[in-house]
């Protein structure tokens, strides 16, 4: 019977892996940076419901890895084609592969680089790319609203003039905070490593980085999460708000952390897309 069991495993993993497209690696026209580990998984939006919008996508791992890829990339990809989005799953440079910032944020504005370099070949409105992150894919996606005037990829030869900033940005139970208080420190040290300073350490709280001109948010989480504080999001929410920045905070009661769109998982919290989608609308007009 166990042995039965574990086949029927292996089948689903192997169907799991057939089901994603086969993924392109993201710094390869780039001299000098063709060896780096990052990828782009593609889901163009299908042709007969094409909205032209288009989502970058990065699933979280506390800046250490991106094993929650299926959950919070591929699963969410798939389903944002259901609504005629175009998705684009990055698996970005972690600490476990020794990388630190900035490369994950020039992984993610390449990403937004390439999505409107290809806009015209996937049917994308290059005014309509924005970006969606879980856990620390949050706080990498919240980074790419933030920092977006801040260009980290013109040094590594990247050089025309594509613009890097998103037309929105979605942080699900993201981490937010360097501060010690709430900080998700496995996040932090994965990000900045163990010897960041204080300057550091503020920059990179995003509720004392948003810009006036921050691309509009929508922010989810759930109290009970346990891995990330809630308060990350609630800090965040208080920052946009004092900006006057275009944002929609969910706070759910229940929904703990990592279930991306799992309703089977989080029956309260994973209604988020739903409402998400009725913001995007609002947000993104023709």
């Amino acid at each position: 019977m166990r042995r039965v069991y574990l086949i029927l495993i292996c089948i689903t993993l192997v169907l799991a892996v057939k089901a994603q497209p086969k993924p392109i690696k993201l710094w390869v026209d780039v001299p000098g940076m063709q060896q780096m580990p990052s990828k782009l998984y593609i889901y163009p939006a299908p042709k007969d419901n094409n909205t032209g919008i288009a989502v970058v996508i990065c699933p979280g791992g506390s800046y250490s890895h991106t094993m929650g890829i299926a959950t919070e990339g591929f699963e969410v990809a798939e389903w944002l084609n259901s609504q005629g989005i175009s998705a684009f799953v990055l698996k970005y440079r972690v600490g476990s592969q020794l990388y630190h910032h900035p490369a994950m944020i020039q992984d993610a504005q390449y990403a937004i680089h390439y999505v409107r370099q290809h806009a015209a070949e996937y049917g994308i409105d290059p005014a309509k790319v924005g970006t969606m992150g879980f856990s620390a894919g949050g706080h990498l996606v919240t980074m790419t609203g933030a920092f977006h005037s801040i260009n980290y990829i013109q040094d590594l030869g990247v050089t025309d003039n594509i613009p890097l900033k998103p037309a929105f940005v979605v942080p699900v139970y993201p981490v937010v905070s360097m501060q010690d208080s709430i900080a998700h420190q496995r996040s932090r040290r994965n990000l900045l490593t163990r010897h960041y300073n204080a300057g550091q350490r503020d920059r990179f709280s995003m509720e004392l980085s948003v810009p006036k001109d921050m691309p509009p948010v929508f922010l989810v989480t759930a109290i009970d999460d346990p891995v990330v504080m809630y308060q990350n999001s609630v800090v965040l929410d208080k920052a946009l708000t004092q900006a006057g920045i275009k944002h929609k905070f969910m706070l759910y009661k229940t929904g703990g952390h990592g279930y991306g769109l799992s309703e089977a998982k989080a029956p309260e919290a994973g209604q988020w897309k739903y409402e998400f989608i009725k913001w995007l609308q609002e947000v993104i007009k023709n």
